[in-house]
Protein backbone atom coordinates (compact mmCIF):
# COMPACT_ATOMS: atom_id res chain seq x y z
CA UNK A 1 0.00 0.00 0.00
CA UNK A 2 2.76 2.44 0.93
CA UNK A 3 4.61 1.82 -2.32
CA UNK A 4 1.42 2.13 -4.35
CA UNK A 5 0.52 5.33 -2.50
CA UNK A 6 3.99 6.77 -3.05
CA UNK A 7 3.77 5.90 -6.75
CA UNK A 8 0.42 7.69 -7.08
CA UNK A 9 1.80 10.77 -5.33
CA UNK A 10 4.83 10.84 -7.62
CA UNK A 11 2.61 10.44 -10.66
CA UNK A 12 0.40 13.27 -9.46
CA UNK A 13 3.40 15.55 -8.91
CA UNK A 14 4.80 14.82 -12.38
CA UNK A 15 1.51 15.57 -14.09
CA UNK A 16 0.89 18.54 -11.80
CA UNK A 17 4.17 20.18 -12.67
CA UNK A 18 3.56 19.46 -16.35
CA UNK A 19 0.18 21.15 -16.15
CA UNK A 20 1.68 24.13 -14.32
CA UNK A 21 4.38 24.43 -16.99
CA UNK A 22 1.76 24.31 -19.73
CA UNK A 23 -0.29 26.99 -17.98
CA UNK A 24 2.74 29.25 -17.69
CA UNK A 25 3.52 28.80 -21.37
CA UNK A 26 0.05 29.83 -22.52
CA UNK A 27 0.11 33.24 -24.24
CA UNK A 28 -1.50 36.05 -22.25
CA UNK A 29 -4.74 37.46 -23.56
CA UNK A 30 -4.71 41.00 -24.88
CA UNK A 31 -7.52 42.89 -26.67
CA UNK A 32 -5.09 44.17 -29.31
CA UNK A 33 -3.21 40.95 -29.82
CA UNK A 34 0.00 39.36 -28.59
CA UNK A 35 3.42 39.32 -30.25
CA UNK A 36 5.09 35.93 -29.85
CA UNK A 37 8.88 35.90 -29.93
CA UNK A 38 10.05 32.31 -30.27
CA UNK A 39 13.34 30.93 -29.05
CA UNK A 40 16.17 32.23 -31.24
CA UNK A 41 14.08 35.05 -32.70
CA UNK A 42 14.65 38.74 -31.91
CA UNK A 43 12.50 41.34 -30.20
CA UNK A 44 11.75 43.50 -33.22
CA UNK A 45 11.77 47.28 -32.72
CA UNK A 46 11.19 49.57 -35.70
CA UNK A 47 12.15 53.17 -36.31
CA UNK A 48 10.39 55.54 -38.70
CA UNK A 49 12.62 58.55 -39.16
CA UNK A 50 13.89 60.90 -41.85
CA UNK A 51 17.26 59.38 -42.76
CA UNK A 52 17.58 60.63 -46.35
CA UNK A 53 17.39 64.02 -48.04
CA UNK A 54 17.93 67.55 -46.75
CA UNK A 55 16.68 66.79 -43.22
CA UNK A 56 18.48 63.45 -42.82
CA UNK A 57 20.62 64.71 -39.94
CA UNK A 58 17.52 64.90 -37.75
CA UNK A 59 16.68 61.22 -38.21
CA UNK A 60 20.26 59.99 -38.26
CA UNK A 61 20.81 61.75 -34.95
CA UNK A 62 17.82 60.13 -33.22
CA UNK A 63 18.52 56.71 -34.77
CA UNK A 64 22.01 56.82 -33.33
CA UNK A 65 20.51 57.50 -29.90
CA UNK A 66 18.42 54.34 -30.26
CA UNK A 67 21.45 52.33 -31.40
CA UNK A 68 23.47 53.41 -28.35
CA UNK A 69 20.55 52.45 -26.11
CA UNK A 70 20.55 48.97 -27.67
CA UNK A 71 24.30 48.80 -27.12
CA UNK A 72 23.84 49.74 -23.46
CA UNK A 73 21.32 46.90 -23.09
CA UNK A 74 23.94 44.49 -24.37
CA UNK A 75 21.88 44.01 -27.51
CA UNK A 76 19.32 41.88 -25.65
CA UNK A 77 15.99 42.04 -23.82
CA UNK A 78 15.09 39.26 -21.40
CA UNK A 79 17.68 37.06 -23.09
CA UNK A 80 16.36 37.68 -26.60
CA UNK A 81 18.38 39.69 -29.18
CA UNK A 82 17.06 43.12 -30.18
CA UNK A 83 16.45 43.71 -33.88
CA UNK A 84 16.22 47.28 -35.16
CA UNK A 85 14.79 47.95 -38.61
CA UNK A 86 13.17 51.01 -40.07
CA UNK A 87 11.72 53.19 -42.79
CA UNK A 88 12.64 56.62 -44.09
CA UNK A 89 9.85 59.17 -43.60
CA UNK A 90 11.01 62.11 -45.71
CA UNK A 91 9.90 64.71 -43.14
CA UNK A 92 6.50 65.04 -44.81
CA UNK A 93 2.99 63.65 -44.52
CA UNK A 94 3.28 61.38 -47.54
CA UNK A 95 6.50 59.83 -46.27
CA UNK A 96 5.07 59.34 -42.81
CA UNK A 97 1.99 57.61 -44.18
CA UNK A 98 4.05 55.32 -46.42
CA UNK A 99 6.50 54.41 -43.67
CA UNK A 100 3.74 53.69 -41.15
CA UNK A 101 1.87 51.55 -43.67
CA UNK A 102 4.94 49.40 -44.25
CA UNK A 103 5.59 48.99 -40.52
CA UNK A 104 1.95 48.18 -39.79
CA UNK A 105 2.09 45.27 -42.26
CA UNK A 106 4.80 43.52 -40.23
CA UNK A 107 3.23 41.59 -37.30
CA UNK A 108 6.65 40.88 -35.77
CA UNK A 109 7.17 44.54 -34.80
CA UNK A 110 6.67 44.96 -31.06
CA UNK A 111 6.91 48.77 -30.88
CA UNK A 112 8.10 51.72 -32.94
CA UNK A 113 10.30 54.73 -32.25
CA UNK A 114 9.46 57.83 -34.27
CA UNK A 115 8.57 59.79 -36.11
CA UNK A 116 10.84 62.84 -36.38
CA UNK A 117 8.70 65.50 -38.05
CA UNK A 118 5.22 66.20 -36.73
CA UNK A 119 3.86 66.26 -40.28
CA UNK A 120 4.81 62.57 -40.53
CA UNK A 121 3.10 61.68 -37.27
CA UNK A 122 -0.31 63.15 -38.13
CA UNK A 123 -1.16 60.49 -40.78
CA UNK A 124 1.26 57.80 -39.57
CA UNK A 125 0.31 57.32 -35.92
CA UNK A 126 -3.31 56.24 -36.59
CA UNK A 127 -2.06 53.64 -39.09
CA UNK A 128 0.35 52.15 -36.57
CA UNK A 129 -2.14 52.18 -33.73
CA UNK A 130 -4.79 50.48 -35.85
CA UNK A 131 -2.24 47.64 -36.11
CA UNK A 132 -1.70 47.77 -32.35
CA UNK A 133 1.81 49.23 -32.61
CA UNK A 134 2.59 51.86 -29.99
CA UNK A 135 5.18 54.47 -30.96
CA UNK A 136 7.36 56.84 -28.95
CA UNK A 137 8.67 59.92 -30.76
CA UNK A 138 12.01 61.49 -29.88
CA UNK A 139 11.42 64.71 -31.82
CA UNK A 140 7.77 65.43 -32.67
CA UNK A 141 6.96 68.69 -30.90
CA UNK A 142 3.67 69.95 -32.41
CA UNK A 143 1.15 70.64 -29.60
CA UNK A 144 -1.71 69.03 -31.53
CA UNK A 145 -0.21 65.53 -31.20
CA UNK A 146 -0.84 65.42 -27.45
CA UNK A 147 -3.85 67.70 -27.33
CA UNK A 148 -6.77 66.34 -25.26
CA UNK A 149 -8.96 66.57 -28.38
CA UNK A 150 -6.60 64.62 -30.62
CA UNK A 151 -8.87 61.54 -30.87
CA UNK A 152 -8.54 57.84 -29.90
CA UNK A 153 -6.53 57.04 -33.03
CA UNK A 154 -3.57 58.64 -31.24
CA UNK A 155 -3.92 56.55 -28.08
CA UNK A 156 -0.79 54.60 -28.99
CA UNK A 157 1.37 57.71 -29.29
CA UNK A 158 3.86 59.16 -26.79
CA UNK A 159 6.93 61.39 -27.01
CA UNK A 160 10.10 62.13 -25.09
CA UNK A 161 10.48 65.43 -26.99
CA UNK A 162 9.14 68.65 -25.54
CA UNK A 163 5.79 70.19 -26.43
CA UNK A 164 6.20 73.36 -28.50
CA UNK A 165 3.91 75.18 -26.12
CA UNK A 166 7.13 75.41 -24.11
CA UNK A 167 9.57 76.18 -26.94
CA UNK A 168 7.41 78.84 -28.58
CA UNK A 169 6.96 80.67 -25.30
CA UNK A 170 10.71 80.59 -24.57
CA UNK A 171 11.49 82.02 -28.01
CA UNK A 172 9.01 84.86 -27.49
CA UNK A 173 10.37 85.65 -24.04
CA UNK A 174 13.88 85.77 -25.45
CA UNK A 175 12.91 88.16 -28.23
CA UNK A 176 10.92 90.48 -25.98
CA UNK A 177 12.79 90.32 -22.67
CA UNK A 178 16.39 89.61 -23.66
CA UNK A 179 16.67 91.40 -27.02
CA UNK A 180 14.07 94.07 -26.25
CA UNK A 181 12.24 93.54 -29.55
CA UNK A 182 8.78 95.09 -29.65
CA UNK A 183 7.86 94.12 -33.23
CA UNK A 184 8.30 90.63 -34.64
CA UNK A 185 7.29 88.59 -37.69
CA UNK A 186 7.07 84.83 -38.20
CA UNK A 187 7.46 82.45 -41.14
CA UNK A 188 6.20 78.87 -41.25
CA UNK A 189 6.08 76.18 -43.94
CA UNK A 190 2.56 74.85 -43.38
CA UNK A 191 3.72 71.84 -41.37
CA UNK A 192 2.08 71.11 -37.99
CA UNK A 193 5.47 71.67 -36.36
CA UNK A 194 6.26 75.06 -37.86
CA UNK A 195 2.74 76.45 -37.86
CA UNK A 196 2.08 75.37 -34.28
CA UNK A 197 5.39 76.73 -33.04
CA UNK A 198 5.08 80.14 -34.67
CA UNK A 199 1.50 80.39 -33.38
CA UNK A 200 2.65 79.87 -29.79
CA UNK A 201 5.45 82.39 -30.33
CA UNK A 202 3.05 85.00 -31.71
CA UNK A 203 0.49 84.48 -28.95
CA UNK A 204 3.11 84.76 -26.20
CA UNK A 205 4.86 87.73 -27.81
CA UNK A 206 1.58 89.65 -27.95
CA UNK A 207 0.77 88.78 -24.33
CA UNK A 208 4.14 90.20 -23.31
CA UNK A 209 3.22 93.48 -25.01
CA UNK A 210 4.81 93.05 -28.41
CA UNK A 211 3.32 93.44 -31.90
CA UNK A 212 3.29 90.75 -34.56
CA UNK A 213 3.71 92.52 -37.87
CA UNK A 214 3.31 89.47 -40.13
CA UNK A 215 2.75 85.71 -40.06
CA UNK A 216 3.82 84.49 -43.48
CA UNK A 217 4.13 81.04 -45.06
CA UNK A 218 6.53 79.46 -47.54
CA UNK A 219 6.71 75.97 -49.02
CA UNK A 220 9.49 73.63 -47.87
CA UNK A 221 10.66 73.44 -51.49
CA UNK A 222 10.78 77.22 -52.09
CA UNK A 223 14.18 78.66 -52.92
CA UNK A 224 13.39 82.33 -53.62
CA UNK A 225 12.29 83.83 -50.30
CA UNK A 226 12.67 87.47 -51.36
CA UNK A 227 8.97 88.12 -52.11
CA UNK A 228 7.94 86.97 -48.62
CA UNK A 229 10.83 88.78 -46.97
CA UNK A 230 10.06 91.98 -48.88
CA UNK A 231 6.45 91.79 -47.70
CA UNK A 232 7.63 91.28 -44.12
CA UNK A 233 10.00 94.25 -44.38
CA UNK A 234 7.08 96.64 -44.87
CA UNK A 235 6.05 96.04 -41.25
CA UNK A 236 9.54 97.00 -40.02
CA UNK A 237 10.02 94.10 -37.57
CA UNK A 238 13.02 93.94 -35.30
CA UNK A 239 12.90 90.14 -35.05
CA UNK A 240 11.93 87.26 -37.39
CA UNK A 241 11.18 83.80 -36.05
CA UNK A 242 11.14 81.02 -38.66
CA UNK A 243 10.92 77.58 -37.00
CA UNK A 244 11.19 75.59 -40.22
CA UNK A 245 13.49 72.90 -41.59
CA UNK A 246 17.00 72.99 -42.98
CA UNK A 247 16.68 73.77 -46.70
CA UNK A 248 14.08 76.55 -46.49
CA UNK A 249 15.67 78.00 -43.35
CA UNK A 250 18.99 78.21 -45.18
CA UNK A 251 17.45 80.19 -48.04
CA UNK A 252 15.71 82.62 -45.68
CA UNK A 253 18.91 83.18 -43.71
CA UNK A 254 20.97 83.85 -46.84
CA UNK A 255 18.44 86.18 -48.44
CA UNK A 256 17.16 88.17 -45.45
CA UNK A 257 20.12 90.55 -45.36
CA UNK A 258 19.67 91.29 -49.07
CA UNK A 259 16.20 92.79 -48.50
CA UNK A 260 15.99 96.51 -47.79
CA UNK A 261 14.81 97.14 -44.24
CA UNK A 262 15.93 93.77 -42.89
CA UNK A 263 19.68 94.39 -42.79
CA UNK A 264 19.76 94.64 -39.00
CA UNK A 265 16.80 92.46 -38.08
CA UNK A 266 17.49 89.66 -35.57
CA UNK A 267 16.95 86.18 -37.03
CA UNK A 268 15.93 83.08 -35.11
CA UNK A 269 15.05 79.55 -36.13
CA UNK A 270 14.37 76.46 -34.00
CA UNK A 271 15.37 72.87 -33.40
CA UNK A 272 14.19 71.71 -36.83
CA UNK A 273 17.20 73.43 -38.41
CA UNK A 274 19.66 73.22 -35.50
CA UNK A 275 22.17 71.11 -37.40
CA UNK A 276 25.54 71.27 -39.17
CA UNK A 277 23.61 70.70 -42.41
CA UNK A 278 21.93 74.06 -41.84
CA UNK A 279 25.33 75.75 -41.47
CA UNK A 280 26.30 74.25 -44.82
CA UNK A 281 23.11 75.67 -46.32
CA UNK A 282 23.31 79.13 -44.74
CA UNK A 283 27.06 79.62 -44.58
CA UNK A 284 28.44 82.76 -42.94
CA UNK A 285 25.04 84.47 -43.13
CA UNK A 286 24.09 82.39 -40.07
CA UNK A 287 26.71 84.09 -37.89
CA UNK A 288 24.99 85.92 -35.05
CA UNK A 289 21.55 84.38 -35.55
CA UNK A 290 19.76 82.33 -32.87
CA UNK A 291 18.13 78.92 -32.47
CA UNK A 292 15.73 77.70 -29.81
CA UNK A 293 16.47 74.08 -28.92
CA UNK A 294 16.74 71.64 -26.00
CA UNK A 295 19.13 72.77 -23.28
CA UNK A 296 21.92 70.20 -23.39
CA UNK A 297 23.53 71.73 -20.29
CA UNK A 298 20.47 70.65 -18.28
CA UNK A 299 20.67 66.98 -19.33
CA UNK A 300 21.33 64.23 -16.77
CA UNK A 301 24.64 62.97 -15.42
CA UNK A 302 24.77 60.14 -17.95
CA UNK A 303 24.84 62.51 -20.92
CA UNK A 304 28.62 62.98 -20.74
CA UNK A 305 29.16 59.22 -20.99
CA UNK A 306 26.66 59.08 -23.86
CA UNK A 307 28.67 61.68 -25.77
CA UNK A 308 31.85 59.67 -25.30
CA UNK A 309 30.13 56.53 -26.62
CA UNK A 310 28.76 58.53 -29.55
CA UNK A 311 32.20 59.84 -30.47
CA UNK A 312 33.70 56.34 -30.26
CA UNK A 313 30.91 54.70 -32.27
CA UNK A 314 30.38 57.32 -34.99
CA UNK A 315 33.59 59.35 -34.97
CA UNK A 316 31.82 62.67 -34.45
CA UNK A 317 29.66 64.67 -32.09
CA UNK A 318 25.85 64.52 -32.34
CA UNK A 319 24.58 66.24 -35.49
CA UNK A 320 21.12 67.41 -34.37
CA UNK A 321 19.27 68.14 -31.10
CA UNK A 322 17.33 64.95 -30.33
CA UNK A 323 19.90 62.15 -29.94
CA UNK A 324 19.38 61.92 -26.17
CA UNK A 325 15.61 61.93 -26.68
CA UNK A 326 16.06 58.96 -29.05
CA UNK A 327 18.04 57.16 -26.36
CA UNK A 328 15.37 57.85 -23.75
CA UNK A 329 12.58 56.76 -26.09
CA UNK A 330 14.32 53.43 -26.65
CA UNK A 331 14.99 52.90 -22.95
CA UNK A 332 11.37 53.71 -22.19
CA UNK A 333 10.21 51.07 -24.70
CA UNK A 334 12.67 48.50 -23.36
CA UNK A 335 11.56 49.06 -19.75
CA UNK A 336 7.89 48.67 -20.72
CA UNK A 337 8.60 45.43 -22.59
CA UNK A 338 10.49 44.04 -19.60
CA UNK A 339 7.54 44.96 -17.39
CA UNK A 340 4.78 43.24 -19.39
CA UNK A 341 6.47 40.42 -21.31
CA UNK A 342 5.60 36.88 -20.25
CA UNK A 343 8.47 34.43 -20.64
CA UNK A 344 8.07 30.65 -20.53
CA UNK A 345 11.72 29.77 -20.94
CA UNK A 346 11.57 29.35 -24.70
CA UNK A 347 9.06 31.94 -25.90
CA UNK A 348 8.31 35.54 -25.04
CA UNK A 349 4.77 36.91 -25.20
CA UNK A 350 4.12 40.66 -25.37
CA UNK A 351 0.57 42.00 -25.26
CA UNK A 352 0.12 45.08 -27.41
CA UNK A 353 -2.33 46.96 -25.19
CA UNK A 354 -0.41 45.89 -22.11
CA UNK A 355 2.72 47.40 -23.62
CA UNK A 356 0.92 50.61 -24.51
CA UNK A 357 -0.44 50.87 -20.97
CA UNK A 358 3.01 50.27 -19.49
CA UNK A 359 4.45 53.05 -21.64
CA UNK A 360 1.80 55.48 -20.43
CA UNK A 361 2.49 54.37 -16.86
CA UNK A 362 6.12 55.52 -17.13
CA UNK A 363 6.86 57.69 -14.10
CA UNK A 364 10.12 58.97 -12.70
CA UNK A 365 12.40 57.30 -15.25
CA UNK A 366 15.87 58.81 -14.98
CA UNK A 367 16.75 59.55 -18.59
CA UNK A 368 19.53 61.46 -20.29
CA UNK A 369 17.15 64.37 -20.92
CA UNK A 370 15.87 64.49 -17.33
CA UNK A 371 13.10 62.73 -15.46
CA UNK A 372 10.75 61.04 -17.92
CA UNK A 373 7.14 60.88 -16.69
CA UNK A 374 4.18 60.48 -19.03
CA UNK A 375 0.82 62.21 -18.69
CA UNK A 376 -2.47 60.82 -19.95
CA UNK A 377 -1.92 62.25 -23.44
CA UNK A 378 1.62 60.99 -24.01
CA UNK A 379 3.75 64.00 -23.09
CA UNK A 380 6.68 62.44 -21.22
CA UNK A 381 9.42 65.08 -21.45
CA UNK A 382 11.08 67.11 -18.73
CA UNK A 383 11.29 70.14 -21.04
CA UNK A 384 14.23 72.50 -20.77
CA UNK A 385 14.60 74.91 -23.68
CA UNK A 386 17.50 77.28 -24.26
CA UNK A 387 18.58 79.74 -26.94
CA UNK A 388 21.87 79.30 -28.78
CA UNK A 389 23.72 81.90 -30.86
CA UNK A 390 25.69 80.88 -33.92
CA UNK A 391 29.33 81.95 -34.04
CA UNK A 392 31.88 82.05 -36.83
CA UNK A 393 33.83 79.27 -35.10
CA UNK A 394 31.01 76.75 -34.77
CA UNK A 395 29.83 77.41 -38.33
CA UNK A 396 33.37 76.96 -39.65
CA UNK A 397 33.65 73.66 -37.74
CA UNK A 398 30.11 72.63 -38.76
CA UNK A 399 29.18 71.92 -35.15
CA UNK A 400 26.27 73.06 -33.02
CA UNK A 401 27.23 75.47 -30.23
CA UNK A 402 27.44 73.59 -26.94
CA UNK A 403 26.82 76.42 -24.48
CA UNK A 404 23.44 78.19 -24.35
CA UNK A 405 23.41 81.92 -25.03
CA UNK A 406 20.30 82.39 -22.88
CA UNK A 407 17.82 80.32 -20.90
CA UNK A 408 14.72 81.36 -18.98
CA UNK A 409 15.65 79.69 -15.67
Amino acid sequence: MNRRFAFLIALFLVFGFALMSTAQAAPPKDPLGVVTVKKGQPVHIAYWMVVAGADASLGTDTKRGVEIAIQDKGGKLLGFPIKLSGQDTGCNAEGGQAAATKLASDPSIVAAIGSNCSSEARPGVPILWKAGIATVSPSNTAPILTDPKRGPEYDGYLRTAHNDKVQGAVAAEFAFKKLGAKKAATIHDGSPYADGLQAVFAETFKKLGGTITAQEAVAPTDTDMRPVLTKIATGQPEFIYYPIFIAAAGHITRQAKEVAGLEKVALMSADGSFSPDFYKAAGETAIGMYHSSPDFSAFGAGYKDFLAKHQKKYGEKPIAPFHAHGYDAAMMVFAAIEKVAVKDGDNLYIGRKALRDALYATKGMKGLTGTVSCNEYGDCADPRIAVYQQTAENIKKLQNPETPFWKPY
